[in-house]
């Protein structure tokens, strides 16, 4: 099947775009049995679902584009700011030369600017949910006049909380309309709100039933726990992606990955819930012109992202279910394009992961870790292949290697290029081999010089508290009256952290912490007393979950401000309509 079919308006902008033959879900929407009818369509992110359903809508569109647009004719709702304005995008150049007029209504934007939008009229309108709902009860949107409704990525907006929302504005909507739903599963609810909006609905299944998608290599890596940071180091550098993305559960391991990913030198933006539309935008944008070429998301923030050049997805965190694990690999294998997604596990996790991949119907490979010398070995293949790639050099490149030439052998020269191109490169870490023999060894602690012997002490905050050793060393140092050089391995864990001292000085450190005890201050109520040592305390967390953290950590380090600006959202990224939504984890 080609688009030969298609009126000239959309023919035109396909073929400009590149698009020679439909994807399987473009077909099936314009197949005779199709046309006109409700649809329930299954289909994985990135197999081309937006134009599909562009298409799918031309019938009920084309005949009035010409006229002035007085109320919307389609709308198109979807779960996040991002994916809304993607197909925005990608309705604006297929809807272009017929004429259509399409407003944006999204959470985190102009709200005035909206609705004067909508006043003024359009054909078409896109948005997400709670935005879509506030324009409605509002009286800004008129849906008296629409012909279809498109629920994109359905799924995920229940999972999301929209189930409300959606109903009110499916409500809104007159009996004669069409209804699509596009969804990349079909769980029990989805089920039910096809029942309801929909009538003689056609179900049109165009995912892989053999795996997730079919487009994206699967691997899995198993590491030390300790080490979830390095591999992804290491994989950054083995894949040496035009764009990577790389997933986190929270936007406190967002903001601490992104950290770590600047300090080794990795061109990176990061993108969570305490992220504004602006700065969002920003980071996007610092992609597609290729300034930054990884990203660090949450799941909820890194939804509708598109990105053409993304062949590279890596679950810093295993996704907590298969469903997510197939939207978050969805980013990259898109319209046909390669891709590879994957997966670092703890080893204590691996039968998880494997249960997580049989239901979801994914063959993944599991793999090393790679290793420095594999990444200097594809570090030599990749520069081999740049430099002796045909190039053209004008007249000003020639005078200048004549001028080298004349000062440096070429073999002097070719090293001095080599020896530039990596140091521009990020450095790969030592990683812990895969063998039982080489685990149980790294377990045994790697000390510094002086700290041969030591004591293991135990403050009462950890990771959920905020820890962080930029300010945990000034108040050891000050508590204990010892110097930096003094504190040894640091091992923070959920809600304690375990340091060294050497046993030489423990003593007088002990007898410091005793005396400064009572002092006044914050910090100075964080409890320090002697342990012995991080493998205890694993087992005593296992044990005390009903434990009540400490809120915020010495002084909060900026986590309450974050936590209060986040919960003035709504959940489209807007402030908060004074409705009570429940607000949703990013």
């Amino acid at each position: 099947m080609t688009f030969s079919t298609l009126p000239t308006v959309f023919g035109d902008a396909l073929a400009e775009r590149g698009y020679a033959e439909p994807t399987a879900v473009q077909a099936a929407v314009l197949a005779p049995e199709a046309l006109g009818r409700d649809l329930i369509v299954s289909a994985q992110t990135g197999s081309g679902k937006t134009v599909a359903f562009g298409l799918s809508l031309a019938d009920d569109l084309l005949g009035s584009l010409a006229a002035p647009a007085r109320t919307p004719l389609a709308l198109i709702v979807a779960p996040t700011r991002e994916l809304a304005l993607q197909v925005s995008r990608e309705l604006g150049w297929l809807y272009a030369r017929a004429g259509a007029r399409i407003a944006t209504c999204v959470g985190g934007m102009d709200a005035s600017k909206e609705r004067r939008a909508l006043r003024g009229g359009a054909h078409i309108v896109v948005g997400t949910p709670g935005r879509l709902r506030d324009h409605l009860e509002r009286g800004a949107l008129d849906l008296s006049s629409l012909r279809a409704v498109v629920l994109d990525e359905a799924d995920e907006m229940l999972d999301m909380g929209f189930r409300e929302d959606l109903e009110e504005i499916l409500d809104a909507t007159p009996e004669g309309r069409r209804t699509l739903l596009f969804s990349a599963t079909m769980p029990k609810p989805i089920v039910a709100l096809a029942r309801r909006y929909q009538r003689d609905a056609l179900r049109i299944a165009t995912a892989g039933d053999d795996r997730g998608h079919g487009d994206i290599a699967f691997q899995a890596v198993t590491v030390s726990p300790a080490e979830i940071e390095a591999a992804a180091i290491n994989l950054l550098r083995f894949h040496e992606a035009e764009t990577a993305i790389l997933f986190c559960a929270t936007r406190d391991n967002v903001r601490r990955l992104h950290a770590t990913l600047q300090e080794r030198g990795f061109a990176v933006v990061a993108l969570s819930g305490e992220h504004s539309q602006s700065e969002r935008n920003q980071a996007l944008q610092a992609l597609r012109d290729r300034r930054a070429r990884v990203c660090v998301a949450t799941d909820v923030a890194a939804r509708g992202i598109d990105l053409p050049s993304l062949s590279l997805v890596i679950h810093v965190e295993i996704p907590r279910d298969a469903e997510t694990l197939q939207h978050r690999s969805g980013r990259t294998g898109r319209a046909g394009r390669k891709g590879t997604a994957v997966l670092i596990v703890p080893y204590p996790r691996r039968k998880r992961v494997e249960s997580m991949l049989r239901g979801a119907r994914i063959n993944a490979d599991w793999i090393e870790a790679p290793t420095p010398e594999t990444i200097r070995a594809r570090d030599r293949e990749r520069l081999l292949s740049d430099l002796l790639q045909p190039a053209e050099y004008d007249d000003e490149d020639r005078a200048l290697a004549q001028r080298l030439l004349a000062e440096r052998s070429p073999e002097d020269i070719a090293a001095a290029l080599v020896r530039a191109h990596r140091a521009a490169m990020p450095q790969p870490e030592d990683m812990i081999e895969n063998t039982p023999e080489a685990r149980r060894a790294a377990q045994q602690e790697r000390h510094r010089p002086g700290f041969e012997d030591v004591m293991w002490f135990r403050l009462d905050i950890g990771r959920r508290q905020n820890a962080d050793p930029r300010w945990l060393l000034p108040l050891l140092c000050r508590r204990g009256h010892i110097t930096r050089n003094e504190v040894g391995a640091i091992r923070i864990g959920a809600n304690e952290t375990h340091f060294q001292v050497p046993r030489a000085i423990a003593g007088k450190f002990n007898a410091a912490l005793a005396r400064t005890a009572n002092d006044d201050g914050d910090e100075e109520s964080v409890r320090i007393e002697p342990s012995d040592g991080p493998r205890e305390a694993a087992r005593g967390n296992r044990n005390a979950k009903a434990r009540k953290p400490r809120q915020g950590g010495p002084k909060a380090r900026g986590g309450g401000q974050a936590s209060r600006a986040a919960g003035a959202r709504g959940r489209d990224g807007a402030k908060g309509s004074g409705r009570g939504r429940r607000q949703r984890p990013s």
